[in-house]
């Protein structure tokens, strides 16, 4: 290994074996950071959340195409994903009433959103604690600088107050650098995750619409078809009159 490449991880680790305890927290922190930030990136990629395939179904189905929502509920039913979790609840209770149907897809709607949102609190949780855990750390240091001054003048070690101040700088600086990428995807993904749950109602509203559009469209037509069937069974108009007249 060339002596450039092994003065680099030399002082890298330095100045991390400057930083003691409460440098391995804050790496620990970085592990986590860094593990939950590629987890969550793979889980709320778009394709995977709202998959385009199952959207675009629900958008190209006709009001009184019920081959179409046969379809779609077979797509559905073989899918993972939240959109298809969601549209799954409102296919398999189009026999109940819109408004409770409506209540069952909001309550899963709900528990896909949490879902996606696991693991997020572990971001927000490190974007508190690690400037805080740098903090502690700087003032662990400036604790060790200030015993030493609190010594003879001719018994001050230079060696201690510049480990002092380093573990001070070095931890600061950690948690900070910590703390800002952690905050930017925390905020990043909960963006993502808003606006993919807009979408998702969107689509779900749209779905239930057509569905209901259906039912909606075969009572009107049996509607008439019933009141033709009364009407073709009712006796002559003056039947009763003529039967009271007969002896």
């Amino acid at each position: 290994m060339p002596p450039l490449c092994l003065a680099t991880f030399k002082s890298i680790y330095e100045f991390f074996a400057q930083g003691g305890f409460f440098m391995i927290l804050l790496l620990l922190c970085s592990f986590t950071a860094v593990s939950v930030i590629i987890t969550r990136g793979l889980a709320l990629r778009r394709d995977v959340v709202i998959p385009p395939i199952i959207s675009q179904e629900i958008e190209a189905l006709q009001p009184e195409d019920v081959d179409g929502v046969a379809k779609l509920s077979r797509m559905v039913r073989n899918d993972i994903s939240a959109l298809a979790n969601v549209a799954q609840v409102g296919l398999h209770h189009l026999n109940w009433p819109k408004l409770e149907n409506m209540e069952a897809v909001q309550t899963r709607a709900r528990h896909e959103i949490v879902r996606l949102e696991s693991g997020l609190f572990v971001l927000e949780i490190i974007v508190g604690i690690a400037p805080l855990l740098g903090l502690l750390g700087a003032v662990a240091g400036l604790v060790t600088v200030f015993a030493a001054f609190s010594g003879d003048a001719g018994a001050e070690d230079p060696h201690g107050i510049a480990k002092g101040i380093s573990e001070a700088l070095s931890t600061t600086i950690v948690g900070l650098a910590i703390a800002i990428p952690s905050l930017i995807a925390f905020s990043y993904y909960s963006k993502k995750i808003e606006n993919m749950a807009s979408d998702l109602e969107t689509l779900i509203a749209e779905l239930l619409a057509k569905c209901y559009y259906q039912q909606e469209h075969r009572r009107a037509v049996q509607r008439p078809a019933a009141g033709s069937a009364a009407r073709s069974f009712a006796p002559p108009q003056g039947a009763t009159e003529t039967e009271e007249t007969l002896p």
